[in-house]
């Protein structure tokens, strides 16, 4: 069986014999015969999230996703367990607390940001 494969834009020719397994015989541009460029190496891990220093207790992401609402202001005044963030992940919005009472002395996201796990998010001190 042939196939039409498109990859990064560039379309392919790809023959495949019927067997107990799936087997390529044969991969050509389907425009004209040319050498197949060599595959892009594949990152196997993602980068860590940049953690971010500030005096007090940091408010951490649990999970990663996206900023849809901040609550806090620097110097705002906060009790254990008021909302601070808004944060979407897995089409769920989730309150991301204070974990501590005190006030909060930087806001590092922003409303839109993507964020990563244990991604600081601000500090209170």
């Amino acid at each position: 069986m042939k196939y039409i494969v498109t990859l990064n834009g560039t379309d392919y020719e790809v023959e495949v014999e019927e067997s107990k397994e799936a087997i390529v015989t044969n991969v050509a541009p389907a425009s004209a015969p040319a050498a197949v460029p060599a595959p892009t190496p594949v990152q196997s891990a993602a980068p860590a999230p940049v953690q971010a220093s500030g005096s007090g207790t940091p408010v951490k992401a649990p999970m990663p996703g996206t900023i849809l609402s901040v609550q806090a202001q620097n110097g705002q005044s906060v009790k254990e367990g008021d909302v601070l963030f808004i944060l979407e992940a897995m089409k769920m919005e989730n309150e991301i607390v204070a974990p501590v009472s005190g006030t909060v002395t930087q806001v590092l996201a922003a409303k839109g940001n993507s964020v990563a796990t244990d991604e600081a998010l601000a500090f209170i001190g």
